[in-house]
């Protein structure tokens, strides 16, 4: 299991599948960046490419160490080096609004403790 102590600076590569009530394929998210902040309502990391707030939920279990190597992200063609874990999810969606937050701040509605 993550010691969540030692998650602050490292980078973590995170995957959401996002389903709808049948279960097709609505989208799929990959963003990554520096974890900034642990806490009881969840992992926030300083995504990468808008320097913006993501959010997973504190979920230990679901974080794992990464492989070294590279990682293609499939929506921007962007290569992550080495990164220090990873998360995926899958969710399942029936509303663009839930879609957009996903793609915009991960689970969201962490706030700063």
């Amino acid at each position: 299991m993550i010691d969540a102590d030692n998650l602050i600076d490292k980078i973590l590569l995170i995957g959401i599948t996002v389903l709808n009530s049948s279960d097709e394929l609505i989208t799929q998210i990959q963003v990554f960046g520096p974890i900034i902040e642990v806490n009881t309502k969840g992992v926030v990391i300083l995504r990468n490419e808008t320097q913006s707030r993501f959010s997973i939920p504190p979920d230990f279990e679901n974080i794992s160490v990464a492989n070294p190597g590279e990682y293609k992200l499939r929506s921007t063609g962007e290569i992550v080096i080495d990164p220090d874990y990873m998360s995926s999810w899958t969710v399942h969606s029936a509303s663009e609004k839930e879609v957009e937050q996903y793609s915009s701040v991960g689970f969201g509605g962490y706030e700063k403790s």
